[in-house]
């Protein structure tokens, strides 16, 4: 009988087992799943002055009405906390140095940086120097946010259920935003350091090749350069240590008159590295009065960033001004300010003293190599200077009524550089220039020296446009200083090739609508590669699937279709050419660009980087080029399709570390365009998947003035930072295909409520 039995306790046993090992993930997704907000919901919100209620549409878009800003200010934390925790909470550890703490030891050469920048310091710095109305509007956007964080504790989001219940939020925690904006829309301290490394492995007469669009008659002093390869290995690279790479983006507004009415629209797309979810979170916001807010917000602080009121609509590019400085300075310059900790998981904490200058925070105390030179590299930066009231700024903007208005809130926005593109329902567009911009002794800021800034470029000197007899103004990131004009902006510019495609698309005659607007936006056309085929078209024909895709490359016209194999082999191509010429030089790690590759194809002095000829070493580069896409893709040139290759991706800020959570949350789609089409979609060119897009525009916006329901929007993810929300992607395919959402009055459809009570 006991035989008999045996099989059946180990079936029992085994079992058993199996139910405990189906609970236990079974369990993790029950919690989980408790962490979604509920669809519908009533809450008691203390600070307010009148219930507030608040609508969702089929997209998780939320119609907030309010009695108050402020009261609507409150909503607005509120939801941020709901749909985005997790993601002000990586935004402000990033800011206060303390990713660490979560992620260990990856995260440590970041949290460095900022600890020894000081970003937590002078944003709690920065809030005292705000107006009244300001602070109190972040105490109101804090208050909001603490309401969700106390509702639901460690179940505000499902990382907290891992991390433990998140800590309040302050009103300082919403300025650490401008802080990271900053350092993400500023990049000019570093190529200060890279440029003068070069200058060591070049002829002078050569160096400024690598930068064509314009030059320095400056040279670097060559005295703390052996210190700069540490250094830079020692300060983050953002989209590898975090999560953003370095911006651009496009905007452009028509007036009224030319857009065939009275009121003038605007279109604005930002450019920042991939993520999911993105940066921006969508909204309607209506109060008692009739004010109007609607646009794009970005959690973790209380403003309209890209948006509309009944009265204006703005957006952003970046300016690229040079706005940052390199000090080489004696050792004995330098002071301990303090001393920082940094706790890291599953490590000893890090323990440092952090030294500044009179110029700024010494960047060299990152290398932690002993220093026997008796120099050391500060850093000078116009966004950590003292006084910064960007907040101040953004608070005016939605309250501004005309330019004017606008004019005065644009100069209170002190960081980052920033061209404010604007218009008015009365039909003026304008474009003004934001960030403080330094005013310097000597030199022009293009290396390493030691001249101090004295003050900064008066806002009214800085080269705005008002009402342009055109009725058109456009940016891409372009030179905005015209040649001779007094204000010194700096040296680093991106290249004209949007902002020449964007004119070429809306030239006289062309019919503005929003729709219009949409499609410019979507424009996937290059440039660079319009302009290189000529020559490529001229190299002898090769053999085999290189003469193949010479062929194809002849009767292209430059589209970066993601449905045609020719735009995969002009990546290539312009990736291998560049390369080439730099190693041949001597400077293998040096960076190059779209301008500096039209320069070895164009200008006879671009011989000498290609050993004395440059369609040698083109005819080179197309057949490595083609040699590495038969190798990932196959023998057919025929059969390769960009978009194979160029997908972009969205990935969770933990989850992308975790293989198998990455596949089940990670968002990809098949996307055109380059890093130089109006349709922005750069890639990297490095790792195992060179090509996939990493960075580009995941909010696209346009904006009718003469019609209040007239604002079109997406985004490339979705609402809620929630990865087994319903909207964790769901506005992704729209994205892709460019179509937009109206922010109407009233939602088509209705899929939540919100009231919130006094």
């Amino acid at each position: 009988m006991r035989r008999r039995r045996r099989p059946s306790l180990w079936r029992g046993a085994l079992l058993g087992l199996l139910l405990l090992v189906l609970a236990v993930p079974a369990l993790a997704l029950g919690l989980v799943w408790w962490t979604l907000p509920p669809r519908d919901e009533s809450l008691a919100l203390p600070g307010l002055s009148a219930p507030v209620e608040v609508s969702f549409d089929a997209h998780g878009i939320p119609r907030i009405r309010a009695a108050t800003e402020r009261d609507a200010t409150m909503a607005l934390g509120y939801l941020h906390a709901r749909d985005r925790l997790f993601q002000m909470e990586t935004m402000r550890r990033g800011a206060e140095g303390r990713l660490s703490e979560i992620a260990g030891g990856a995260a440590l050469r970041l949290d460095r940086f900022s600890r020894v920048l000081g970003l937590a310091q002078r944003a709690e710095a920065d809030l005292a120097g705000l107006e009244p109305a300001t602070r109190h509007m972040l105490e109101a956007y804090a208050a909001g946010v603490n309401a969700w964080i106390a509702a639901r504790g460690r179940f505000a989001a499902p990382e907290f259920l891992l991390l433990g219940a998140p800590e309040p939020w302050e009103p300082r925690h919403s300025l650490l935003w401008a802080k990271v904006m900053g350092l993400w829309l500023s990049n000019n301290f570093r190529v200060e350091m890279e440029r003068a490394r070069l200058a060591t492995l070049l002829p002078a007469e050569r160096l400024w090749d690598l930068w064509p669009l314009d030059g320095s008659a400056g040279r670097p002093d060559l005295a703390a350069l052996p210190q700069l390869d540490r250094v830079l290995a020692a300060i983050p690279v953002f989209g590898e240590d975090a999560p953003l790479p370095n911006s651009a983006s496009n905007a452009w507004a028509v007036a009224g008159p030319r857009a065939g009415g009275t009121a003038p629209l605007l279109a604005a797309d930002p450019h920042l590295g991939y993520g999911a979810p993105v940066l921006w979170y969508l909204v309607r916001v209506e109060l008692a009065d009739g004010g109007l807010r609607a646009g794009a917000t970005s959690p973790g602080v209380p403003f309209l960033v890209f948006g509309r009121t009944n009265d204006l609509a703005w957006g952003f590019t970046t300016t690229h001004s040079d706005t940052q400085d390199v000090y080489i300075e004696p050792e004995s310059a330098a002071r301990v300010v303090r001393t920082e900790t940094i706790r890291v998981r599953g490590r000893e904490p890090v323990t440092f003293e952090v030294r500044e200058t009179g110029n700024g925070p010494v960047l060299s105390d990152l290398d932690e190599t002993p220093r026997t030179d008796g120099q050391v590299l500060a850093v000078r930066m116009a966004n950590l200077e003292p006084g910064d009231t960007a907040a101040d700024g953004l608070r005016r903007l939605a309250m501004a009524r005309d330019l004017a208005g606008a004019r005065d809130a644009a100069a209170r926005i002190t960081s980052p550089p920033q061209n404010l593109m604007v218009a008015a329902r009365d039909g003026g567009i304008a474009m003004y220039l934001t960030g403080r911009t330094p005013l310097r002794t000597e030199g022009d800021g293009a290396f390493p020296g030691t001249a101090p800034w004295q003050g900064f470029i008066p806002f009214d000197e800085l080269p705005h446009v008002e009402s342009p007899g055109s009725g058109l103004l456009v940016n891409a990131n372009n030179r905005v200083s015209p040649e001779g004009h007094p204000a010194f902006l700096g040296r680093d510019w991106y290249g004209d090739w949007r902002f020449r495609r964007i004119h070429e698309l809306l030239s006289p005659g062309a019919r503005f609508t929003l729709a219009g607007f949409a499609a410019v936006q979507m424009d996937t056309l290059s440039l660079p590669a319009r302009e290189a085929l000529p020559f490529l078209n001229t190299l002898p024909r090769g053999s085999g699937a290189v003469g193949a895709a010479q062929a194809l490359l002849a009767g292209w016209d430059g589209d970066m279709d993601p449905a045609r194999p020719e735009p995969l082999i002009w990546a290539a191509f312009s990736q291998h050419m560049p390369r080439l010429a730099v190693a041949q030089a001597g400077a293998p790690d040096a960076p190059t660009s779209a301008e500096f590759l039209r320069f070895l194809l164009t200008d006879p002095r671009g011989e000498w980087w290609c050993g004395g000829d440059c369609r040698a070493m083109a005819a080179l580069a197309m057949a490595e080029a083609v040699r590495d896409l038969v190798a990932r893709f196959g023998p057919e040139p025929a059969q390769w399709r960009w978009g194979q290759a160029h997908q972009a991706r969205f990935d969770h800020p933990l989850l992308r570390f975790v293989p198998v959570l990455n596949r089940l949350t990670g968002l990809a789609a098949p996307v055109g365009g380059d890093g130089h089409t109006v349709q922005r979609q750069s890639f990297r060119m490095a790792g195992s998947d060179p090509f996939a897009a990493v960075h580009g525009a995941g909010l696209r916006i346009a904006v009718d003035l003469s019609d209040a329901d007239a604002t079109e929007v997406i985004i490339g993810t979705g609402q809620s930072g929630h990865p087994l929300s319903r909207h964790w992607g769901d506005l992704l395919e729209r994205w892709q295909a460019g179509e937009t959402l109206r922010l109407t009055r009233e939602p088509t459809t209705t899929t939540g409520h919100l009231r919130l009570t006094p």
